[in-house]
């Protein structure tokens, strides 16, 4: 089992709210191919493993994702789903979605799958608190908000990775970094 970021960032950190105002849908006003489809390359991993979602990320993809036809939402749709929240009880509105039992790190750390976290920053901060992460998948867009919420807060403890891949997708870039082996 690994623990796999996926993250629309800015060139100076923020992940927050790439999609919706006041910020101008700063990811989506690049076009398409900076956006659709499997740019973050998750290819089998969706086919094996489970998304992990915080409660408000789930609400916004559960209101997208089931009414789109192509074969990355597809297997969107088909990926088993665990939402993190302690306020959500009804997730039928998303096939495939539960209500993750307990508390997030010891779930996490139970899970046999590969676990993909998108956005859901309070999710990822938490693992990342814990030391659970193993991989990011990060697409940079040419934007400079100067407020947010960053990938990487303050006090984050330094990590050490390895960059294995950066490759351009339309306006953005997608940069791969894992855990260096001598890490955990």
């Amino acid at each position: 089992m690994s623990v796999l970021v996926i993250a629309f960032t800015t060139l100076d950190g923020f992940a927050s709210d790439p999609g919706s105002a006041p910020s101008g849908g700063w990811a989506f006003r690049h076009g398409p191919e900076s956006v659709a489809g499997d740019k973050f390359r998750l290819g089998s991993t969706l086919d094996d493993g489970v998304l992990l979602l915080g409660r408000k990320t789930w609400q916004l993809f559960s209101g997208l994702w089931p009414h789109r036809d192509d074969p990355f939402s597809h297997r969107m749709n088909a990926v088993p789903k665990l939402v993190a929240t302690s306020t959500l009880a009804d997730t039928s509105a998303w096939q495939n979605s539960s209500v993750l039992d307990g508390d997030l790190v010891d779930a996490v750390k139970r899970e046999e799958r590969d676990v993909v976290v998108t956005g859901s920053l309070s999710v990822v901060h938490t693992l990342l608190a814990a030391d659970l992460i193993d991989e990011y998948r990060l697409l940079t867009f040419p934007t400079v908000l100067g407020t947010g919420t960053r990938l990487f807060p303050d006090g984050t403890r330094p990590a050490h990775l390895e960059c294995v891949s950066v490759e351009r997708v339309g306006a953005a870039t997608l940069s791969r970094y894992v855990r260096e082996a001598s890490g955990r």
